[in-house]
């Protein structure tokens, strides 16, 4: 499945779009057929669009006018054709428009449906023991290993298997005790007591036994051990002496694992205890293995900015090793209130400690005796009692810093009328948004063109998402064929922001020309960092979110409005991309953050090595900042720290 990004497109460039595709006060005829097009032919609809062209003009770029047809000198787009049309005005935050310029708009909308959004949470991280399966073997008693059958680690030994050869004084004199006491009375107290001294020293009772059938002391002695599995530390050598409490060798019982994984925090309200994970690993390509959550740590850690998350892994062939990377995936379907929809859980009762005991009603967990607890309690939800949440696609959505708008149809309207409400999300599930509030389910809004309708708003000077209030047109927006402008500063405070999807499978190819671009701007070179954002768009096409958005970058004469909101845009855009999926890198990248940018708002981007070459204020400030996080290639596994 292709993993989403998300992009923050500046709302003063936006308003210029719907120039170009036809809303509002201004319009453009059809173009020819080019690669760009916004939308079907309509130049024959005569009787709702004039046919009359004045100017020619790019749809990227509509302070470009020209009285010929021609080519941008920006971007190098065809220019289009020029026309009025008269538009509409409905009241605030509402749109209308004819049929035709819905057309050119490519105005699409879609249902607003109630169901279980269902998201793929993915991890990387380790295989490491199970830290309850590990035992450490000591010396129970003053001994001299005067044989040792287990000279190295690594070796697999079974349960009662025999370890080292000791001599032992003390346990000479224990047995010799044994023997006397049992003579006299097998089933005495102080024959009990006898076996009770050897059993606690760890003699197996097929030993003791063995010295009681001989009758004799033994002058040497077989340590056997306890469990089943891999020993993993060796403390002796033949010849020791060793002391009551001195470690012998440490075992580790390697039939279950531990996946030792890392979550986003944005990834938590999908993770609950004793979800399913399957993964993979890099020695056993095409397998897929499976764990069940088992532990959530409840901080997260302050370096790295994730949440350790263990997964207890079923090992029964030996298989999987520990230290191997894993990459791991958990579906999961949210609910209201936070919950998590899982119908396998419906009604059951699990185990707090393991997972994997899962019975249909209340009772003791087979294997460390607690209580069973219902699943509801653990943050799962019934479906017989909590209803689907409402979702809408992220596509639908724009969204500002402080609130998220979409444009809803209206029924029943003789012209496409649409109105722009804000709405409360909840968190995002691949393509769409839980809804907490705003939204009906049965409502139709506008997954495609809604940020065409929103900068159309604008021009007519309407409340829209980046002017809550209304008033003037936004820096550059064409209003009744004249250009408006307002000082930098106003354009820093009204910047909109609306998102924007593309796929990852096109990261590795931007991503050099991204890292040529921050060079660029750290040297003060803006002609540079434009050649970059060319190189950018001879991959991307000029059609779609991010072509705009380096078509806007073209468009800046400044370093200043290069680097702030386009760059901060487009570098928040390849973090998420890098965190998504780090597997698809082919270098080694780091986070940089520099809290004084963006008007002491802060800012990032990303660069390839840990050397500070600040993009946001170049010569003037250029190690400005910190690293803030290492995202690491392919089977690397991700890691973050702060300097």
């Amino acid at each position: 499945m292709n993993s989403k990004l998300i992009l923050i497109l500046s709302g003063s460039v936006a308003a210029a779009l719907v120039v170009g595709v036809g809303i509002g006060r201004v319009v453009f005829s059809s173009a020819p057929a080019h690669e760009h097009s916004a939308g079907p032919d309509v130049s024959t609809n005569t009787t709702s669009e004039p046919s009359e062209a004045t100017l020619w003009t790019c749809s990227m770029h509509p302070q470009i006018q020209q009285s010929e047809p021609g080519q941008c000198p920006i971007c190098g787009m065809d220019l289009i054709p020029l026309i009025k049309d008269a538009g509409s005005d409905d009241g605030p935050r509402v749109m209308s428009m004819s049929e035709a310029s819905r057309a050119l708009a490519d105005i699409e909308t879609t249902e607003i449906v109630q169901e279980y959004p269902e998201a793929e949470i993915r991890l990387v991280g380790k295989l490491d023991y199970d830290e309850t399966r590990e035992q450490s073997l000591t010396a129970r008693f003053p001994a001299r290993i005067d044989e040792l059958y287990v000279n190295y680690t690594g070796i697999r030994v079974k349960k009662g298997e025999h370890l080292a050869k000791v001599y032992s004084p003390d346990l000479l004199t224990a047995q010799r005790e044994l023997l006397t006491s049992y003579r006299a009375d097998p089933n005495s107290a102080i024959t009990r007591a006898a076996r009770d001294k050897l059993r606690l020293w760890d003699l197996l009772p097929e030993q003791i036994e063995a010295i009681i059938e001989s009758g004799e002391p033994k002058d040497h002695f077989v340590l056997k051990s306890p469990i089943g599995g891999i020993v993993v530390a060796k403390h002796v050598k033949e010849g020791d002496y060793l002391k009551t409490g001195e470690p012998l060798f440490k075992i580790v019982d390697l039939s279950v694992l531990w996946a030792n994984l890392d979550a986003y925090e944005s990834d938590l309200p999908w993770l609950r205890y004793g979800q399913d994970v399957s993964f993979s690993v890099e020695a056993l390509p095409g397998e897929t293995f499976h764990g069940q959550i088992a532990f959530i740590e409840p901080e997260v850690n302050r370096k790295t900015r994730t949440v350790p998350v263990r997964v207890n892994v079923p090992n029964p062939d030996g298989r999987l090793k520990p230290g191997m990377f894993v990459r791991g995936i958990v579906k999961s379907r949210l609910a209201e209130d936070g919950k998590v929809y899982a119908p396998e859980f419906e009604g059951k009762w699990i185990s707090p400690m393991h997972p994997e005991i899962i019975k249909d009603g209340p009772g003791q967990c087979d294997i460390c005796g607690m209580d069973l607890v219902p699943a509801e309690e653990l943050g799962y939800v019934d479906n017989a009692s909590e209803a689907a949440p409402i979702v809408v696609p992220s596509s639908a959505v724009l969204r500002t810093g402080k609130r998220a708008v979409v444009y809803v149809e209206k029924p029943d309207s003789e012209r496409p009328t649409y109105e722009g409400r804000e709405i409360v999300l909840g968190p995002r599930a691949g393509d769409n948004y839980i809804v907490v509030s705003g939204l009906d389910a049965g409502e139709r809004v506008v997954t495609r063109g809604a940020f065409k309708i929103d900068s159309a708003l604008q021009i007519q000077a309407k409340p829209s998402m980046m002017n809550l209030e209304g008033g003037g047109p936004m820096p550059g927006h064409i209003h009744g064929g004249a250009e408006q402008t307002v000082s930098g500063k106003d354009q820093a405070q009204h910047q909109g922001m609306a998102m924007v999807e593309i796929s990852t499978e096109m990261l590795p190819q931007l991503l050099s020309p991204y890292l040529k671009m921050q060079a660029a701007l750290a040297a003060d070179d803006l002609e540079a960092a434009k050649a970059e954002a060319k190189a950018m768009m001879s991959t991307t096409g000029h059609s779609g979110s991010l072509p705009d958005l380096l078509h806007n970058m073209l468009a800046a004469d400044t370093l200043e409005a290069f680097r702030l909101p386009y760059f901060q845009t487009l570098s928040n855009a390849f973090i998420e991309a890098a965190k998504n999926d780090p597997t698809i890198l082919k270098q080694d990248l780091f986070v940089m953050h520099c809290p004084m940018a963006n008007n002491n708002a802060s800012a990032d981007w990303l660069q390839s090595s840990e050397a500070l070459q600040n993009p946001y204020f170049g010569s003037m400030m250029l190690t400005c900042g910190e690293v803030q996080q290492a995202i690491s290639a392919s089977e690397k596994e991700p890691t973050s720290h702060e300097h």
